[in-house]
């Protein structure tokens, strides 16, 4: 399994908020189904990011181009596959 940074730099501000809770309840289901690791908002309001678990940056941008922001136009979308060194207390 890989990890991949998906940033997701803000497109449109209106769109964001309008649907903002449907993009958090999809990446609740991602993370509860194993494909997201983390996420979050950046704090200067530019976008947020994403760590999605997946077998191939294909399998990876199929997950993305479900997401509501993604599917409505209120973000844009950057993939980088990324090699984590995690620290499990």
């Amino acid at each position: 399994m890989k990890y991949f940074a998906v940033l997701l730099p803000m497109a449109d501000k209106e769109k964001s908020a309008l649907y903002r809770p449907d993009h958090l309840a999809f990446l609740e289901k991602m993370r509860d189904e194993g494909h997201v690791r983390v996420n979050g908002k950046f704090t200067d309001g530019s976008g947020g990011l994403v760590i999605y678990r997946a077998d191939s940056y294909e399998q990876c941008e199929e997950f993305v181009k479900q997401d509501p922001f993604i599917v409505e136009g209120a973000r844009d979308y950057e993939i980088i596959e990324w090699e984590a060194v995690w620290n499990e207390d």
